[in-house]
């Protein structure tokens, strides 16, 4: 059962992503001084006195900006105020209601759900007279809190949690697999989450960088529940140093290490560049299972074999290489599954006699080179961890390992297990003898 949800509406530059990550005791979503940093709709799981629900961040809603990307990011704070048991209507107390805060207020006293008024950045106890005001908004009493210094937030929570009443379900284990949607700005992320979903569910523009935060949407696959995360595109770091979109950055790795699948969108009408690998390298460091996906198949004449080459030569991971087309629906039913198998096989374990016949098989098969007149010899061999696989192999001495063999039997490994696209670790242990 899905959990009940909060959304946090308010105009733009109120303090709502950070009264979130407040609330969700974390850093989940993007803040920054400049007005307009959130766009879609962000969920972030949060929990009080053991009762679970979702907040939901939205962009804000400033009614009288008639832009494009305003029009969009109104437009997903509708659907969020659409699908929640209860509104959070933040508003800068110290400024007073204005315009906006007013026409928003119109809307909001319609609402078929809970509107609570919160009345932020009130920084200091004698501070807390400048939320009378919002009285005037006719959404009930306001409620006092700094989000910055957490002032009045276990207030808020208790008057949260007592709203949302039936609705209210208690705290349990997250067993879903979580996908991390993953590549280099404008190459179709956001349009194969959609695609997924089969609705609007994220924001899409030409203009590279639209997304900003990490976006989480559950879905169910094959009857198996699964957390989809689009995220902001992943740029070299030197380049976006001192931006909004550093912080996104951050976002985009931090849920690329919460995943247990990513998935690299590539433009195939670029091929598999050296930004793609990149990215696909971080998925790899952070333990993650990875899947390549060469989306916008339908207006390119990239050669697959050729990418697939490239990808198996450039990385050891060598994962899959499929391709797709969100914007047709193109394969785009495969990618899931695929997802979810991968994780599965991440999280398999190799029977340790199984794995010392296989060892021995390679051996026999292609001795390790000696060195120095002295050759490795591997007595043992034991997977230790699972998500990412971990293989621990006692032998005689370190030193005399080879790079090149090492990659060898890594290889044998992903060939013979079907580990391809799977981060897999193998230690090589000193073997110590017992000694009575």
């Amino acid at each position: 059962m899905s959990l009940p949800v909060v959304a946090v509406v308010g105009f733009p530059n109120v303090g709502k992503s950070t009264l979130v990550n407040r609330l969700a005791g974390g850093r989940e979503a993007v803040t920054h001084a400049e007005p307009g940093v959130t766009r879609d709709r962000k969920r972030v799981r949060c929990e009080w006195n053991g009762v679970a629900f979702e907040l939901l961040d939205t962009g804000g809603i400033d009614i009288e900006d008639e832009s494009e990307l305003a029009r969009d990011i109104q437009r997903q704070a509708r659907m969020g105020i659409a699908e929640a048991d209860v509104v959070m209507f933040v508003v800068d107390a110290r400024a007073g209601v204005r315009a906006g805060d007013a026409e928003l207020a119109e809307t909001l006293r319609g609402a078929a759900v809970p509107v609570l008024v919160v009345a932020n950045k009130l920084d200091r106890p004698e501070d807390e007279h400048m939320g009378a005001e919002l009285n005037k908004l006719g959404l009930g009493e306001p409620l006092g809190v700094s989000a910055t210094h957490g002032l009045g937030s276990g207030d808020l929570l208790d008057r949260v949690v007592e709203l949302l009443g039936e609705h209210a379900q208690p705290g349990e284990e997250d067993d879903a697999v979580r996908v991390a949607v993953i590549g280099r700005p404008n190459a179709g992320k956001s349009s194969l989450v959609n695609a997924f979903l089969g609705s609007e569910r994220v924001i899409v523009s030409d203009v590279a960088g639209t997304t900003r935060d990490s976006i989480d949407t559950e879905v169910e696959v094959d009857g198996r529940r699964a957390v989809l995360v689009d995220t902001a595109g992943l740029r070299r770091r030197s380049k976006v140093a001192g931006t909004v979109d550093y912080y996104a950055q951050l976002r985009s790795e931090h849920a690329v290490e919460r995943a247990d699948v990513a998935i690299v969108v590539c433009d195939a009408s670029d091929g598999v560049t050296a930004e793609d690998l990149r990215v696909a390298e971080i998925a790899m460091k952070a333990g993650c299972a990875t899947l390549l996906a060469m989306n916008k198949w339908d207006v390119t004449r990239t050669d697959i074999d050729d990418a697939r080459a490239r990808v198996t030569r450039k990385l050891r991971l060598r994962p899959t290489v499929v391709t797709c087309s969100a914007t047709r629906g193109r394969n785009v039913h495969n990618l899931l599954p695929k997802a979810l198998e991968l994780a599965d096989k991440a999280g398999e374990r190799i029977p340790t006699p199984e794995l010392n016949r296989f060892v021995a098989a390679v051996v026999a098969k292609t001795p390790p080179p000696s060195r120095r007149g002295r050759r490795l010899r591997l007595y043992y061999a034991a997977q230790v961890e699972e998500r990412p696989p971990r293989i621990a192999i006692q032998v005689n001495d370190r030193k005399l390992i080879v790079r090149d063999w090492a990659y060898h039997l890594e290889n044998r490994l992903r060939e013979t297990y079907g580990l391809e696209g799977i981060p897999l670790i193998i230690d090589f242990v000193p073997h110590t003898s017992r000694q009575r």
